[in-house]
Order: C-alpha cells, then sequence, then structure tokens
C-alpha cells in the first residue's frame, strides 16, 4: 500500500470525518460519565470514613482521569481510597471504557496484600462468584476481561482461588456492568464499592 492510498477515506470515514454530530453527542457522554463518578466519588468517601481502615487509607482523595486510548477505545476512571505508594498498593478504581463496561476493583500489593490477604480468603466465598472475576495476569494494569486477565470466580475451586491470592505479587477483584445496565449504575457501582470493602474487614 502506497502512502497516498492511505490518505484516502473510506465511505464510512468521510460520512464520519464530516459529521459534528457524533463527536458533539460523545462530549455529552463522557460529561455525564464524569458526574456519576463525581457523583460515585462522594458517595464513596462517606462510606469508607465509617470503616475501621487505616488513617492513611482514608484520607486519600478521589482522582477522576481519563484518556481516548485504552486499547484505541475512550475511558474515564476513579480511583478512590488510591494509595499507591511504589509496590504497596490499596485502591479501588471504577472505570468507564466505551463500547465496553463499567467495573469496579480492588487492587492490593505489598504491604496491604500481606495485611489483609487472611481476610480475603476468609471473605472471599461471601462474593456473588458469578458476578465477580479474580485477575490472573502477571501484569497488574490490564483492564480489560479478557480470560488472559480475569476468570469468574464460580468457574475455580477454594484451592485454585488461595493459590491466586497466595502466590501472585497483587491481588485485583473487579465486577463488570453493561452499559445497557446505566440508569442502574448509581446504585450497581455503590454496591460493588460496598462488597469489594467487606473482603479486607477482619
Amino acid at each position: 500500500m502506497n502512502e497516498a492510498s492511505k490518505l484516502i477515506l473510506s465511505a464510512e470515514e468521510l460520512q464520519l470525518v464530516a459529521d459534528t454530530g457524533f463527536i458533539l453527542t460523545k462530549h455529552r457522554i463522557i460529561d455525564k460519565v464524569n458526574l456519576l463518578l463525581g457523583n460515585h466519588a462522594a458517595f464513596a468517601q462517606q462510606y469508607t470514613a465509617t470503616l475501621n481502615l487505616p488513617e492513611a487509607i482514608k484520607k486519600t482523595t478521589p482522582k477522576i482521569a481519563k484518556g481516548e486510548n485504552y486499547l484505541q477505545l475512550p475511558w474515564l476512571l476513579l480511583d478512590y481510597p488510591r494509595l499507591f505508594e511504589k509496590e504497596n498498593i490499596f485502591a479501588i478504581r471504577t472505570m468507564f471504557w466505551w463500547g465496553n463496561f463499567f467495573s469496579c476493583t480492588l487492587q492490593l500489593s505489598g504491604i496491604y496484600k500481606k495485611h489483609y490477604e487472611a481476610a480475603i480468603l476468609k471473605n472471599i466465598c461471601n462474593l456473588p462468584q458469578q458476578q465477580f472475576f479474580i485477575c490472573i495476569n502477571e501484569n497488574g494494569w490490564q483492564h480489560h476481561f479478557d480470560a488472559t486477565n480475569y476468570t469468574a470466580l464460580h468457574t475455580l475451586n477454594k484451592a485454585d482461588i488461595e493459590k491466586i491470592i497466595t502466590e501472585k505479587k497483587f491481588i485485583k477483584i473487579a465486577c463488570r456492568f453493561s452499559l445497557q445496565q446505566w440508569t442502574q449504575l448509581p446504585h450497581l457501582l455503590q454496591q460493588s464499592f460496598i462488597t469489594l470493602l467487606k473482603l479486607v474487614e477482619n
């Protein structure tokens, strides 16, 4: 393929490049996602303040970030709590990924993994296991739910789950929600946030 042919737009591309409506609609959707995450952050702060967690975790402030290119698609995410100290991580990440899902993920590593590992092993059986997934990837910074990254808890036995939790350098437990559940998302995100924090209760 020569350089000139690379510049030619297909009929679909030509239609889209001339259509301002799609981009303006996208901006409105992103603004609504940002508002949804902001409201969720306020709830998460209020709820976390009532828990028996280290002050270093409770004192963290919510942060919303966004980008255009996680696997070529736009995204927004809320980190709260968000304690990222080199190898020591305690975070709950709520993510919107365009065209795919909302997700809520508990991520622990370092001293926080060591401290809460026993509680998670005890409490993980209380999760609605068909709704939650555990990360099996060696890369803790991938967010998709392909089989190379997450496995549904209900497909694993107790020994499999214990092996993943104890042998990996980090713990990531997540749930995801369809974009078709949009009107239910405020409630669903709150409930998943509460459920994930219950995993670290002693």
